[in-house]
This record gives structure tokens, sequence and C-alpha cells, in this order.
């Protein structure tokens, strides 16, 4: 058998995206939701948390419509029950000073359409550590709200494998 390779980056390329589509790849959270779930509700206490954001985001990507009043009785229920941030210290250093931290992002939640429950309450957390360092303090709010954001989007994505899964 005598097989040609591509030789030019458009050809490689080409080649690379007809594998992978062959294979069955596609983007993670790029998946479709069930038809049942076309008409979402999300209630929350907190709408300005990250994972509310990002919840919302992969909702509407996924060509899901939101309920933003709660007027249709219709429309499937995301019940946010928990969602919170929580860091503590790991280690400090000789002079008591804090040197590494842990951030954890907890989501409690639960699904209901048509007064059945499609997903009891399951709670998730993830969690991530790092350094801390008090001459670059900025620098160090700033990883840690960022290492936030990336928790709550983890989760999020949790939750719409979830909501793909009924």
């Amino acid at each position: 058998m005598n097989v040609r390779l591509p030789t030019s980056l458009p050809q490689l390329s080409l080649a690379l995206c007809a594998l992978l589509a062959g294979c069955g790849f596609h983007l993670e959270g790029g998946g479709p939701l069930p038809h049942s779930i076309a008409l979402v509700r999300i209630e929350t206490a907190d709408t300005e948390s990250d994972f509310y954001f990002g919840l919302r985001k992969a909702l509407l990507a996924a060509g899901t419509q939101l309920d933003e009043n709660g007027h249709d009785d219709t429309a499937t229920v995301i019940h946010v029950l928990n969602d919170s941030v929580a860091q503590r210290i790991l280690t400090v250093s000789a002079l008591n000073v804090p040197t590494e931290y842990e951030l954890s992002y907890a989501v409690k939640f639960s699904v209901t359409s048509n007064g059945r429950e499609l997903i009891p309450a399951e709670a998730h957390t993830l969690v991530r550590d790092y350094a801390f360092s008090e001459n670059q303090l900025l620098a160090k709010e700033r990883e840690q709200r960022i290492l936030s954001t990336a928790l709550a989007n983890d989760l999020v994505t949790v939750v719409m494998r979830r909501l793909a899964s009924l």
C-alpha cells in the first residue's frame, strides 16, 4: 500500500481534521442538549457568581432558551442550591506567614421539569492550590480570581454533561 503524506500546512490541517472527524471527536461542551430541556430557568440566590455566568453562557451556546422572568411553567428549572468559593491556608513560613493556599469551589444543584425531579440534588467540589508571596500581592490576588473562574467553568462543564445525559 502506497500512502502519500501531506507536505504543506493546509494539506496537513485538512488531513488532521479528517482524522479527528473520523474518530468521533468533538469539542468539549459542544454537544447539544436534549429537546426536553429547550427552555431553562436558573434559580439561584447569587446571580453575580462566576458559576452562574458560565452556566448561562453554556446554556445559550447549546441553543437553549432562557426563561429570565420565570413566567413559563413548562421551563426546566436548574436549582443552584449552593455556589460558594472557600480559601484556606495550606502552609506557612517559619515567620508564620502563609506561603500556600487551597482554593475550593463548591456547587450543589438539582434539576426539575414539570414537577418531576430529573436530577436530584448533587454536590460537586473542585480544589486547586497556589503559592503565595507577600512581595507579589497584586499578582497573587489576580491568580486567585483566575483560578476561581477556571474552577467555576470546570463545574459548569460537569453540570452541562449531566444535563446532556438526560
